[in-house]
């Protein structure tokens, strides 16, 4: 007997982990002042990307003497700026417990030929935090997009330590509390949590990142999109607005945009408040349900925004890994189908699964209304087993 279609759907059916929803009440027409048809480098140009660095700054409350950026090539751009240029002074400490903190251990590895110390954990684990050698540089994920897995706090990370940290915070920022004494670089994008749109980067420097660019010359050539200092000092035109290619008007205006309605909602802490009622709303449900846990076991580590989840239902697991995959895939094509819910899907490298998004941008009335759609999509593809 088939499972009835539940009544009610999510108002807002987005749930994919990057892009990200756009936040409630958004549309085109929000974007009508957008600086269109103008050089980014005119004094209006440069006057709007130094207003979303200001509206960064404030939002986050990143400290003064921090400089905070707009780079090329989103996240993934803003953290190989950062290792290209940085990194090689001394060793390294490379944390990897999903998909984008082992990309970076390949970029330490194959492409700069570091000496790095690899500290790995699996899915739904994390790496030992308490083995980090404050002696060495450091680069990791705070929170493990493709794993649901986050580091708990910055503890465990030295006060006294002589390398830099590099951290990669695009599914946490706004999200997550982030410790900024601990934090040398950190780096995002706009389509993380705010739900921006893609391609652009941001990058944070601490006092003590700037000191390693302007006193190491790393051995290798540097593209001119990861130059971030002249003749040995520190560009400072790139943390005032003037970018170094030539960015999006329309998406510098999209994240302003977001930006405000953080603002206007009550800042980084309402932010926060309605990230952990998002994940909340959907634990309650998989408490409830049989068929699903957390691909993270341990509630501490476990992420808030990309959370991840795995089928435990044994007609389910007793099937191959492909099978499991193409369980999901008819899961998700129910979904999209019936306009309920889209790109659920968990991330191709991870173990087969499902990820819900419930960063900032999402409603919880809508993670409500989608747990009641995953039991039925879940009952449509059983019955096809």
């Amino acid at each position: 007997m088939k499972q009835m279609k539940p009544a009610a759907r999510p108002q807002r059916v987005y749930f994919s982990s990057g892009p990200c929803a756009k936040r409630p009440g958004w549309s085109p027409e929000k974007l009508n002042n957008a600086l269109l048809g103008r050089s980014h480098r005119s004094k209006p140009g440069k006057a709007r990307l130094k207003e979303a660095i200001d509206r960064t700054r404030a939002l986050l409350g990143v400290p003064d003497n921090y400089r905070i950026g707009i780079v090329p090539a989103s996240d993934t751009g803003a953290v190989e700026m950062a290792m290209w240029s940085m990194l090689g002074a001394r060793p390294v400490d490379m944390l990897a417990w999903e998909s984008f903190g082992a990309g970076w251990v390949t970029d330490a590895v194959k492409q700069l030929g570091l000496e790095a110390r690899i500290l790995e954990a699996p899915y739904g684990e994390i790496a030992d935090l308490g083995a980090v050698d404050p002696a060495h540089d450091l680069v990791f994920t705070w929170n493990g997009t493709t794993s649901g897995v986050k580091v708990p706090n910055a503890d465990w990370i030295s006060e006294s330590r002589e390398g830099i940290v590099i951290c990669d915070a695009t599914s946490a920022i706004f999200a997550q509390p982030l410790d900024w004494p601990k934090l040398d670089v950190v780096t995002y994008s706009w389509q993380k949590v705010l739900g921006g749109e893609a391609a652009h980067g941001m990058l944070i420097l601490s006092p003590r990142a700037v000191d390693r660019l302007e006193t190491y010359a790393p051995p290798r050539p540097l593209p001119k999109l990861f130059r971030l200092t002249k003749g040995g000092k520190l560009n400072e035109g790139v943390f005032e607005g003037a970018t170094i290619n030539t960015p999006s008007m329309l998406c510098v205006e999209d994240y302003i945009d977001a930006l405000k309605w953080a603002e206007e909602i009550g800042g980084l802490d309402a932010l926060h408040a309605r990230a952990a009622r998002n994940a909340a709303a959907l634990g309650a449900w998989v408490e409830a349900t049989d068929w699903i846990d957390f691909l993270c076991a341990d509630p501490e580590i476990r992420s808030n925004t990309s959370v991840c989840l795995k089928i435990v239902d044994p007609s389910v697991t007793a099937l191959g890994e492909n099978e499991q995959r193409a369980f999901v895939k008819a899961m998700e094509k129910a979904l999209d189908a019936e306009g309920a819910a889209y790109d659920i899907g968990g991330y191709r490298d991870a173990p087969p699964g499902l990820r819900i998004w419930c960063g900032a941008t999402v409603d919880s009335a809508d993670i409500k209304a989608l747990g009641p759609w995953l039991d039925w999509a879940f009952a449509e593809a059983k019955s096809a087993i």
